[in-house]
């Protein structure tokens, strides 16, 4: 199989997350930020850029459990929030939750983690004002690729300095900023179930498919190139189609195009203005 090299240099890869985060907020007036906390290797990451990047006065870490969360989880958050010296809040979301779910007893495993998730992005919008910061996102590149997030929910945020980032290469910068080992070694989990994985949900792994990815997305790689490469056919055809089924989870609502400059197609950036 064709080796992939998905190795990153992580000084250089410190030194322009941490400058991306502190030029965005500054960009639209703000120096203070809010992260959910899962207890995830994604989550500490983005923790750990912020901090570096804006201090840990300036950092908000909100704990959100809900009453089937793993006391690992909210151990691990709190080990983030020790070791980087954060301010921190804890907002159950049982209450908050319970009462939709409630409605329908038959409510599948899914629905009821979505409901979790957009409970959470409630939690942190409403802490974001209060706190006066911009909420940053913890989504890595696979799983935007994959489409392995709650719309409007875990995928919410308002800057995302991690989602470029491969799963395999999350795990060597957290190496690098000092995430605590116990994070970065666990298997990794959205939290919403007894014993739920995210590598069980999706059928494979983050390092066979961020292997298939750094070709697929980086070196765009055909099919039968992929297959060459040493990678089953039915493997590569299940990712990509995941890929294309979840575009819509990776933009903004498509505006219908009626003038000269359409939001999202020709008049993108704020940088048109000089800024």
């Amino acid at each position: 199989m064709t080796k992939s090299n998905l190795h990153i240099n992580t000084d250089l890869a410190i030194k322009i997350l941490t400058g991306f985060i502190r030029s965005e907020l500054n960009r639209v007036g703000f120096t203070r930020a809010i992260i959910g906390l899962s207890g995830g290797i994604d989550s500490a990451l983005s923790l750990a850029l912020t901090t570096e990047a804006i201090g840990k006065e300036n950092v908000l870490a909100v704990r959100m459990p809900y009453k089937a969360s793993s006391q690992d989880s909210l151990d691990h958050a709190q080990l983030c929030i020790d070791k980087f010296g954060v301010q921190s809040r804890t907002v159950p979301i049982t209450e908050m939750a319970d009462p939709l779910i409630a409605l329908e007893p038959k409510m599948s495993k899914t629905r009821q983690g979505n409901i979790m998730a957009r409970c959470r992005m409630i939690v942190l919008y409403d802490q974001s004002e209060a706190f006066g910061g911009l909420v940053i996102g913890t989504s890595n590149k696979t799983e935007i690729l994959l489409g392995y997030s709650t719309l409007f929910g875990d995928s919410a945020s308002a800057l995302n300095p991690i989602g470029d980032l491969y799963k395999t290469q999350v795990r060597q910068l957290s190496r690098a900023m000092g995430v605590p080992t116990e994070i970065i070694d666990k298997a990794p989990s959205a939290d919403l179930w007894s014993n739920q994985t995210d590598e069980d949900e999706l059928g494979f792994s983050y390092a066979e498919v961020d292997k298939l990815f750094y070709l697929l997305i980086d070196h765009r790689y055909r099919v039968e190139e992929l297959v060459d490469a040493g990678f089953e056919e039915s493997f590569v055809r299940k990712v990509i189609k995941r890929v294309r089924q979840n575009q819509f989870k990776r933009m903004m609502p498509p505006i219908a195009k009626v003038s000269n400059r359409t939001i999202g197609y020709d008049f993108l950036y704020l940088r048109d203005w000089g800024t």
